[in-house]
């Protein structure tokens, strides 16, 4: 049976997530949906690289699926597309190999955090309005988490989570236009984990926390602590890697 592999966009202010809920949308839900009715009903599990949050958006969401078609992979993202809500959209398809694996064979996952600091107010659907930031201050805070660290200070609490070991590749601030963000690439992310890692650094920058205190979270990793949170509109899964010929 092939295998698929889709690239998708969304903006998940609708939605209750990636995963597929019980009674709330969901990104994951929508697809299966695009899927059953392209199929007559067939149930096709769509598997990502990620859950996204609930309001957390996509610039380069991957899946793959299994499907026993006769329709060539650029036919499908039309036939998708037509299928799909206007807020998600299906930027590539192409057939992969079996061995292939959305969540699995993914090396690295980038992520970017949008802050605004200015008073324009047409994008706070997905923008963290912080107003002014120190962007010499968040790097110097950015750059002490490249490497591999314990994030256990900086995600939700997960008994069945046993290992919290993380790899940052890059961590750094930019600011264009009246926006700030924050760029994180890593091996893989904990539950949250961008969002604390936002929410705490602007809690320093605004001086509600110390450097040492940052600091401490990450050199001395905590369980449930009680630490300021990023909104979830600013958050966006900006793209994810893969090994060699399993990128786009």
């Amino acid at each position: 049976m092939p295998r698929f592999k889709i690239q998708i966009q969304y903006d998940g202010s609708a939605y209750h997530g990636w995963q597929v809920q019980k009674s709330d949308r969901s990104v994951q839900g929508e697809l299966e949906g695009a899927l059953s009715t392209l199929s007559k009903g067939e149930k096709i599990n769509v598997i990502g690289s990620g859950r996204t949050d609930s309001g957390v958006h996509a610039l380069e969401q991957i899946a793959h699926f299994d499907w026993e078609t006769d329709m060539d992979s650029c036919d499908i993202i039309p036939a998708l597309n037509g299928n799909l809500p206007e807020d998600i959209r299906i930027q590539y398809c192409t057939v992969v190999p079996d061995d292939f694996h959305a969540r699995f064979s993914a090396v690295k996952r980038h992520y970017v955090y949008r802050c605004r600091t200015d008073e324009y107010i047409m994008d706070r659907n997905n923008v963290w309005r912080t107003g002014p930031l120190d962007l010499n201050h968040l790097n110097q805070l950015a750059q002490k988490l490249v490497g591999e660290h314990n994030f256990t200070s900086f995600s939700k609490f997960n008994p069945e989570v046993e290992n919290r070991i993380c790899t940052i590749y890059i961590s750094e601030w930019s600011n264009k236009d009246g926006i700030v963000n924050y760029r994180v690439a890593a091996n893989r992310f904990l539950h949250h984990m961008v969002r604390y890692l936002v929410g705490t650094m602007v809690n320093v920058i605004q001086n509600k926390m110390s450097n040492s205190e940052f600091e401490t979270l990450l050199k001395n990793p905590r369980e449930d602590v009680q630490v300021f949170r990023a909104p979830a509109q600013g958050l966006f899964l900006e793209k994810v890697e893969y090994d060699g010929a399993d990128n786009f």
